[in-house]
């Protein structure tokens, strides 16, 4: 039987998250496919079930503060209830607090905790009090440290506030916080060997979506406000657009492709960075779009396909071990595995899944990669390196240590007359900030091989 209350299906998509450590976007993509909610009704789901996993850390911090044991000591699926309870309570003004309260105590009755409904009832009426009453309007007790207070006020592991609070300082990291644990927005890029963008904004006009163009991206345009299923958009089914984050499409302008170019990009799918190149080449010349899951390369053809593009070639294999492609390429594209520390708002378990472990190993990783990648370019071509992370060890280190082991390569400054300038460092590499930028954090860097 298909399920009709919003927090009911925010709750069996937390719960999938928690029992099976399911990804947030799986996660609830399985369980809106078993509705049939209006799309106000949709958006409240998504909207609870991101926001709830995003802000887990200080969740558990009032749950700690507030009821008689802590969070880690409550049965899992009822933590989960009284984090959907206090979620509506501190961050969804448009919810009344009667409304959060009953519905809470409603979820702990229907799904196995009749005999906890009163300490839920109990817990979160007691937030609504201390908000009331304190002058300061925030219940929420805080330690002096400054990285463990940043890391509970805007749920994140100790370890992210320290690396940002050493590249930005205090200021920014609250900054780079507040940005993080807001909803993403969606940004388009349109295709335009099918259409221009006024006959795309023309278009989504007319059907009351609302968009607004970006700037320094010719081909991009962000969605405001609602915007219904996406496949259900004007124009999805005939190729005129496909969903990138704007600085997703940097870094295309970055490789600057040609017509008639060979390509290689090596870590290609899903496909958003190849068909852009395919696009911006006017689908004349060729690219090899690499990757080593099958099922991933499925998605970038599907994508291929609807954008009718012709010059892409699929080939799975792993990128560290083509020796076929030794050099063949004018440009290659290495969007390189990464942590994705970039896009925290788009992929909130990102934070809880991330260690310092894993950014080794990712390293590791990205400079096999970059190392056997080098070898597929001409001499005098171009490799650009990419990652969606905000993180020195899998970014600037691994382009320095590339460089100290290769003489004949050298950093080179962004096509002229590029409207990428505006992200340059003195270093020579791109970087896109969240705070600063208004689109996903991304490192970039665009090098040349002289022999």
């Amino acid at each position: 039987m298909s399920i009709q209350n919003p927090r009911q299906i925010a709750f069996l998509a937390l719960r999938d998250i928690s029992r099976k450590g399911s990804f947030t976007d799986i996660a609830l993509d399985r369980v809106l496919q078993t509705t049939k909610l209006p799309d106000v009704d949709r958006r409240l789901v998504t909207e609870l079930v991101y926001g709830t996993v995003r802000r887990e850390r200080t969740l558990d911090a009032l749950i700690d503060q507030l009821g008689k044991k802590k969070a880690h000591q409550q049965p899992p699926d009822f933590r989960t209830i009284l984090h959907l309870g206090l979620y509506q309570l501190r961050y969804h003004q448009r919810i009344p607090a009667s409304a959060a309260v009953n519905t809470t105590v409603e979820l702990a009755k229907e799904n196995g905790f009749p005999g906890l409904a009163g300490v839920a009832n109990g817990l979160l009426r007691h937030y609504e009090r201390l908000k009331l009453n304190l002058p300061s309007n925030e219940p929420l007790q805080l330690p002096i440290e400054t990285v463990e207070r940043l890391g509970i006020l805007y749920s994140f592991p100790n370890w992210i506030i320290q690396l940002w609070i050493k590249q930005l300082g205090i200021e920014e990291t609250e900054a780079l916080c507040e940005w993080f644990n807001q909803s993403p927005t969606i940004d388009l890029r349109i295709n335009p060997l099918q259409i221009s963008i006024e006959n795309v904004e023309i278009a989504m006009q007319s059907a009351g979506i609302q968009v607004h163009r970006l700037p320094q991206l010719p081909q991009a345009l962000r969605l405001t406000g609602g915007s219904g299923t996406i496949q259900q958009l004007p124009g999805f089914k005939a190729g005129w657009w496909t969903i990138q984050d704007s600085s997703a499409q940097l870094v295309s302008y970055l490789l600057d492709p040609q017509p008639n170019d060979v390509i290689i990009d090596a870590c290609a799918a899903p496909g958003g960075k190849t068909t852009h190149i395919a696009e911006i080449m006017g689908d004349r010349g060729k690219i090899f779009a690499c990757d080593k899951t099958a099922s991933r390369l499925k998605k970038l053809k599907e994508n291929s396909e609807r954008l009718q593009l012709k010059s892409i070639e699929i080939y799975t294999g792993d990128s560290r071990n083509i020796p076929q492609f030794t050099n063949s390429a004018d440009k290659v594209l290495l969007d390189a595995p990464c942590s994705g520390l970039g896009t925290l708002h788009r992929r909130p378990d990102i934070r809880w899944r991330t260690t310092p472990t894993t950014i080794q190993e990712l390293s590791g990783l990205q400079k096999e990669l970059l190392n056997q990648s080098a070898t597929w370019v001409k001499p005098g071509g171009i490799l650009v390196y990419a990652t969606c992370t905000l993180h020195p060890q899998e970014n600037e280190n691994v382009i320095e240590s590339f460089l100290l082991n290769h003489p004949n390569w050298q950093i080179e400054a962004p096509p002229s007359n590029s409207s990428l300038n505006g992200f340059c460092t003195s270093q020579g590499w791109l970087k896109v900030l969240p705070h600063r930028h208004q689109m996903d954090g991304f490192f970039m860097v665009r090098l040349k091989k002289n022999w």
